[in-house]
Order: structure tokens, then C-alpha cells, then sequence
């Protein structure tokens, strides 16, 4: 059954087509690059999680209190539109027939909101099981919805596509040590802070000091274990999606290498990989993935695509 992109909902998908282009160019090319129903249900999911992400990620001139509002409120529409089918909220509306129609349990989108709630809450994390929690929340919930898009072979594939999630968020916040301690917020757990010696006002500092160095080499390492670990599952997609997921962690797993070129220092500026090396990496994801259609053409997997 065709993904419903009807005349009443048309202007709703091209609204997340838009999100998507404008946040993220690498992931927009390589959603580009999927089957026309799995595309736009990719920019529906991709629009919905960047319209959560950004009541944090842009507060614009809010209170805490008004920012949980906000989240609580699009916590509220998403209850109504799963049970009701529909919604006339502006990125729920596409969100919610993508949700019905590959049948994506309520618990991830919830769970992304009260990750988002959780961020506009806390600023800091006492240990790595509570940052789990979070990195969960945003980001390990995104790659299991992105399963029932992309289609699996089992179920298998989906602690791996969490680790991936996971191992993502947490370059995200080695990436962003210095743009996240100037809004006063500290990711890195406060028991491994205090572990290997390094003080909040190193930090608040930018204090390069040998300790810290040791924490971000500790960090970068277990980043680079976990998307080690989730890697093998992306076989576990459907052949003709897994470029997209093979692109997004080789990307991601760029940027570690980045903050180890420049000897785990993170006050240097935000580090990046280049447009033209996305675009390169994303053609490579595209060629592995075309090779291994081709080495299981012979007894090909039956792969799960949930719809209504």
C-alpha cells in the first residue's frame, strides 16, 4: 500500500522536504537517493524530530517554563493524532500518516519528546547510565523509527540501529563541548569528571589541561566502540536504504577523527567534514550498498516494511 500523499497533506510533506533541506544538505542528498515513498516519509520523520529538537536547539527569547509548554503541548497533539489519524498541526500533519502508515509505535516520538523536555530541564548528568537516558531519548529512538522506514529483515536490527543512535549523539556532544558549556550546560558525566580529575571550570575555562585530555580520548574511544558495534546491523536494512545509514555513521565517525586530529581538543572551533567529502562518502555508501544487492540477488531476504 502507497505511502497517502493526497492533495490535503501535500503542502505538509513539502513543509518537512523544506525542514529537511534547510538543517541537514548532507542527509537531504541522501534522502534523495531513496525510493519516492521511503524519501518522503524520510523528510516526514526528519522534519518532525527537527521541529522537537529545535524548542531547545533555538529558544528564541522563552522561558524555561514557556519552552516546556511548547514541548508538552506537541506531546499532547502527538497523543491526539495517533489515536485520531490526523492532525492539522503543520509538521504532525505528514509525521502522523508516515507513523500510520509503517506503523511506528507511539512510545519512540513520546520518548523523543520527554528527551526534549529532559534537555530543557537539566544541564547536567551524573553518570553515563543517565546520559544513556537522554542520548536514548533523542537520537537512539530516531534510528528505531527509521527501521520501519527503511524496512528490516527482523527485529534483530534494531538494538544495533539504538547503539548507532547513540554513538551519533555522543559526537554530537564531543563536537559541541564549547557551544554547550556557554549556555551553561555540561554533557559529559560528572562521576567520569571527577574520575579523572578534570573540573567544571576546566571546562567553563577552556582549559586544555592533561586531564582533559585523557577524559576526551576516553570519550572519543567509546563513541567509536559503539558505532563499531552497531555498524554489522545496517545489513539488516533493506539493500536499497542501507547507503543512507552507511553514509550517516561514516560521516559521524568522521567527526571523531576530526576531534582526534586535533589532539582531543575541543575549544578549537566546531569541527566538520566538508560538503564535498559527504558527497564522496555518500557515492561510496551507494556503491557498498548496489555491491551487496548484487551478492544476495541469488537468494534474496525478505525484509519488513510495517503499513497499515
Amino acid at each position: 500500500m502507497n505511502l497517502p500523499i493526497r492533495h490535503e497533506n501535500r503542502a505538509a510533506f513539502e513543509h518537512a522536504r523544506l525542514l529537511t533541506a534547510h538543517f541537514s544538505k548532507s542527509f537531504y542528498i541522501s534522502a534523495r537517493m531513496l525510493p519516492r515513498e521511503r524519501r518522503w516519509a524520510t523528510y516526514a520523520l526528519y522534519g518532525f524530530c527537527r521541529y522537537v529538537d529545535n524548542l531547545v536547539d533555538n529558544p528564541r527569547q522563552r522561558s524555561q517554563k514557556e519552552l516546556l509548554m511548547e514541548a508538552r503541548f506537541i506531546g499532547h497533539e502527538l497523543e491526539i493524532a495517533y489515536r485520531s489519524g490526523e492532525s492539522e498541526h503543520p509538521i504532525l500533519k505528514s509525521f502522523i500518516t508516515v507513523a500510520r502508515h509503517y506503523n511506528i509505535p507511539v512510545e519512540y516520538p513520546r520518548d523523543l519528546i520527554r528527551g526534549v523536555i529532559m534537555d530543557i530541564q537539566k544541564t547536567r548528568y551524573e553518570s553515563f547510565d543517565d546520559l544513556y537516558v537522554f542520548a536514548y531519548r533523542v537520537a537512539g529512538v530516531v534510528g528505531l523509527m527509521m527501521n520501519y522506514v527503511l524496512g528490516y529483515k527482523n527485529e534483530a536490527a534494531f538494538p544495533y540501529a539504538e547503539k548507532l543512535g547513540i554513538a551519533m549523539q555522543l559526537t554530537n556532544i564531543l563536537r559541541d563541548i564549547r557551544e554547550d558549556k556557554n549556555i551553561n550546560r555540561i554533557y559529559l558525566p560528572q562521576d567520569e569528571l571527577r574520575e579523572f580529575g578534570v573540573s567544571e571550570d576546566d571546562i567553563m575555562q577552556e582549559r586544555m589541561t592533561p586531564a582533559l585530555h585523557r577524559l576526551m580520548e576516553f570519550q572519543v574511544e567509546r563513541a567509536q566502540r559503539l558505532y563499531d558495534e552497531a555498524n554489522p546491523g545496517i545489513k539488516l536494512l533493506a539493500p536499497e536504504s542501507r547507503f543512507a545509514i552507511y553514509s550517516a555513521s561514516k560521516i559521524y565517525n568522521g567527526i571523531l577523527h576530526k576531534i582526534e586530529h586535533r589532539d582531543f581538543n575541543p575549544f578549537l572551533g566546531r569541527v566538520f567534514v566538508p560538503q564535498m567529502k559527504k558527497i564522496v562518502i555518500l557515492l561510496q555508501g551507494v556503491l557498498r550498498s548496489r555491491m551487496e544487492v548484487i551478492q544476495e540477488s541469488l537468494s534474496p531476504p525478505q525484509y519488513t516494511v510495517s503499513s497499515e
